[in-house]
């Protein structure tokens, strides 16, 4: 790989080595730059001024070093920043959503940072505005709402905060007739509650100090949190907690999982002092999912090998598994996604060849009908309703050249009410740009789809840049719709591109399956291929492809930074999950047992240690020829901690060949996803878009913009 002449010539931090070691399974590792990670991390996590002055100092080193390299791109970063809220409408709202006599929406105010949360009446009229982030967010460096929740009887409003980045959150209660907090406030908590049915008091999570949400709790108005009495408690710490009701007001479930085994307990909303009934005790791989459907609950379940999942039905006064009737039976391929019940009707969204769809049920009939879309590559969305007994449900779609729109949807006549169609201000023709779904062949044989957006008029001779963007873990499924930032890039020529890299449910639950654990290697092997495809067709060329990727995309970066650095001319790490082993093998961060069913478990099994090691980012750093690398975090991330990119890129420096330049900016005020205001998060894309350009030879391009 060419050395990169973008950068100047700046001395990086060069971190303190100090060995240490770790065995395990008769292997030993020795890691240079342990002490990076804070003793206290979990207070400094809840109050950041605790971090030890040493880290501190070596932090502030990177940001001053990542500082000087980038200086030149700041007109380059105003201009994107400038562009990209040109795109946003600042006064922007929500469409309502009725229940009962008044329908909620959320809005923003000219210049807002936080969202503002509304009510009017039912048919219109005047708004209410009930909770106004930008009050409560003035004079923080950090905060971010978590649930708003009104009561049923529309009289208070539960809503939650986080002031630290560290999703520690708490709990206030408004009277909404006098818009003043009621005394009740619990710290510590998952950041939502639900109501019980007589809107006096509420069900939450409690957090235990490694963040894990072990305890639901019932809180009355007016009485002190410590005497909450306990509902239920998870002695596992390998499983996520949350709980949630139904729009009927009448069911609280306790929903209990981690990423391939699920669990529920339920218990009337008017009976906080009952105890939870059991569902379906957990069963390792069997996962379900409840919803409501009046007098039966609707069941989205694997159960019986159904992989990409069906639909059952069972009596809601007692829904264990014997009770379980086939409703919707199992089709290969055909990935259901989620459900929602109506007292007429049950709407399903599901994936079938790599792309969503939205199918409607008459619930007496069982007629079933398909809401019909027409592009290549698109997104698609259940917005759901508060009510329950009603005709309509709301969806979105976009893609991406089409701008979000909203619809409402009369699932008896099937009548189709376009609400809003997303307003961008500085203007968009989608007739400049083209999108295009692609099939890279990975070296298996998988077919592994590709989503990309262009402008029409950029060169398809492999002259074009490319950021390649990919995620490829838990399931989660990136999808192909509109985001306004990416034509900040595509307006100067680049390619953008979505690799659906196994991990991902983009074909079904086994191309979720075919990417974890003992075959993780698969994600990164599809993401080279998705690049060496580009290039192929002549969309890019390989030093013109920047990969970018967060939290276990970030992960991904930092495996085929390793294992094919000459395919790609920079890349963008964002809260990088790159020390997996390390991590792993530490069962007090918290969120290290939840996560063994994703990963394998490398305390108990050799082979699960093998397996990661071999690709883990940290330790597999070697003398290669990266190309320019930018790794981005939070100080107080308690999904990524800080200290794993931190560590990476002293070894990265350390290691090395080459004289390409390695970043690593870190938010001394945020946690995972970074400033927590919308204008505020623009700055930190344009800083990393503005990294693009510079490696790719386009930081002057301030004005050469096609339009």
């Amino acid at each position: 790989m060419t050395k990169t002449s973008a950068f100047p010539h700046v001395s990086p931090p060069a971190p303190e080595k100090r060995p240490v070691s770790d065995t395990h399974h008769g292997i030993t590792r020795t890691d240079d730059y342990a002490w990076l990670r804070a003793d206290n991390w979990q207070e400094m996590f809840r109050d950041p001024s605790l971090l030890d002055t040493g880290i501190r100092a070596e932090l502030e080193a990177e940001n001053a070093y990542q500082s000087k390299l980038m200086a030149d791109t700041a007109e380059l970063q105003k201009q994107l920043f400038k562009e990209m809220k040109g795109r946003i409408k600042e006064d922007d709202s929500s469409v309502p959503m009725k229940d009962g006599p008044y329908a909620y929406g959320s809005s923003f105010r000219l210049g807002g940072e936080q969202p503002r949360y509304f009510r009017m009446p039912r048919d219109g009229g005047a708004e209410q505005i009930l909770l106004d982030g930008d009050a409560e967010a003035a004079g923080k460096a950090y905060f971010r709402l978590g649930g708003v929740d009104h009561s049923a009887d529309h009289r208070k409003l539960l809503w939650a905060f986080d002031d630290k980045g560290s999703e520690f959150y708490t709990l206030r209660v408004r009277d909404l007739d006098d818009g003043k907090e009621l005394a009740d406030q619990i710290p510590d908590t998952g950041g939502s509650g639900v109501w019980n049915a007589g809107d006096d008091g509420f069900f939450y999570t409690r957090l235990d100090p490694n963040h894990r949400p072990s305890k639901v709790l019932f809180h009355a108005l007016g009485q002190s949190p410590e005497s909450d009495r306990l509902i239920y408690e998870e002695t596992d710490p390998g499983f996520f907690m949350n709980v949630d009701g139904t729009r009927n007001n009448e069911w609280i479930m306790i929903g209990i999982n981690d990423h391939e085994t699920s669990e529920y307990r339920l218990m009337r909303a008017d009976d906080p002092f009952a105890e939870p009934k059991l569902v379906s005790p957990r069963e390792i791989g069997l996962q379900y999912d409840l919803e409501e459907g009046g007098d039966i609950f609707f069941i989205l379940t694997n159960a019986d090998g159904a992989k990409d999942f069906k639909i059952m039905t069972a009596p809601a006064n007692d829904p264990v598994r014997a009770n379980w009737q086939e409703l919707v039976s199992h089709e290969p391929g055909r990935l259901i996604l989620s459900v929602i019940g109506f007292r007429d009707h049950m709407v399903r969204l599901e994936r079938w060849e790599g792309l969503p769809r939205i199918v409607v049920r008459d619930r007496s009939s069982g007629e079933e009908h398909l809401l019909s879309l027409d592009e290549e590559a698109f997104s698609l969305g259940l917005s759901g309703s508060y009510e329950y007994d009603t005709e309509i449900m709301r969806f979105s779609y976009s893609s991406m050249t089409t701008p979000a729109q909203v619809f409402d949807y009369n699932m008896r006549t099937r009548e189709r009410v376009l609400l809003k169609t997303q307003e961008v201000p500085s203007g968009h023709d989608q007739d400049h740009y083209v999108t295009r779904r692609l099939m890279a062949p990975a070296a298996d044989g998988e077919l592994v789809p590709i989503s990309l957006l262009h402008h029409r008029d950029t060169p398809l001779d492999g002259s074009a840049p490319c950021l390649l963007y990919g995620y490829g873990s838990y399931g989660i499924t990136v999808p192909a719709a509109f985001n306004t930032n990416w034509f900040s890039l595509v307006d100067r020529g680049f390619v953008f591109a979505i690799a659906h890299v196994r991990g991902g449910k983009d074909k079904g639950y086994g191309w979720y399956d075919d990417g974890k654990r003992a075959h993780k290697m698969n994600t990164f092997t599809d993401f080279i291929a998705c690049a060496r495809h580009l290039v192929a067709e002549r969309y890019t060329a390989h030093d013109r492809i920047v990969a970018q990727g967060g939290s276990a995309g970030g992960m991904l970066m930092g495996a085929i930074a390793n294992m094919a650095p000459d395919c790609f001319g920079g890349i963008v790490a964002e809260v990088p999950f790159v020390d997996v082993l390390t991590t792993m093998l530490d069962a007090s961060l918290p969120l290290t047992p939840p996560e063994w069913p994703e990963w394998g478990n490398p305390i108990a099994s050799a082979d699960d240690y093998r397996t990661i090691a071999a690709y883990s980012p940290y330790d597999n750093v070697a003398a290669l020829d990266y190309p320019p690398i930018l790794a981005l975090a939070g100080l107080t991330d308690p999904r990524v901690t800080y200290w794993e990119p931190a560590k990476w890129v002293a070894r990265l420096r350390d290691r090395k060949s080459g004289d390409n330049p390695v970043l690593f900016k870190i938010n001394m005020d945020s946690g995972h996803a970074g400033a927590s205001g919308r204008f505020s998060r623009l700055e930190e894309i344009a800083y990393t878009y503005s990294f693009a350009l510079k490696v790719m030879g386009k930081a002057q391009l301030t004005g050469e913009i096609r339009q």
